[in-house]
């Protein structure tokens, strides 16, 4: 499993657009998997969650996701934190690093249809 404090972008990360994300995506390896990262720092509700609803169906075994945002969005880990392994710290500039990795037999259960923020 990948370690939050291991994870940097990479410099060969490719730069995407997937639909529905308003902040650019990056996709990269580490080790043999794969990383999907987007920052939401700057960027206020719901725009946290629509992102997070985006970037998390790419998760599979060998997939996981990292966001960066200004707080931890406790809307967003209210509705799935039971879908996924997450793990969180603080960065010295006090945003907050999540990674979301999968988790067997829940992910999939993940409903990723509703980017409402409640929370």
């Amino acid at each position: 499993m990948l370690n939050i404090n291991e994870i940097n972008k990479t410099e060969d990360a490719k730069e995407f657009h997937p639909e529905g994300a308003t902040v650019p995506f990056y996709e990269y390896k580490i080790g043999e998997g794969r990383v999907i990262e987007f920052d939401t720092s700057m960027t206020g509700p719901p725009e946290p969650m629509v992102n997070a609803m985006t970037a998390l169906k790419y998760i599979d075994k060998d997939t996981s996701v990292l966001m960066i945002n200004h707080k931890k969005p406790m809307g967003l880990l209210e509705k799935i934190n039971e879908n996924y392994d997450i793990q969180d710290i603080k960065t010295d500039d006090g945003k907050v690093k999540l990674l979301f990795t999968y988790r067997a037999g829940e992910s999939e259960k993940a409903n990723l249809d509703d980017a409402s923020c409640h929370g």
